[in-house]
């Protein structure tokens, strides 16, 4: 369960945007959005590969 503490005189909107960052955090949405339809092992590590492969050409060559 999520725990934002208003501070006084703190706007709403402040208290809205720290919890907002927080249920970010937490990763519940992305997992239920993944979980909502199956997908293939080999398919999801197909994604992983290429993710890891424009994460590594953007910023991996940064020694050079």
């Amino acid at each position: 369960m999520l725990i934002v503490n208003v501070k006084e005189n703190e706007p709403i909107d402040k208290a809205l945007k720290r919890f907002k960052k927080k249920f970010e955090k937490t990763g519940v949405l992305k997992e239920l959005r993944s979980r909502s339809a199956f997908q293939k092992p080999s398919v999801a590590r197909r994604h992983q590969v290429i993710r890891a492969t424009y994460k590594q050409k953007m910023y991996g060559n940064a020694d050079q």
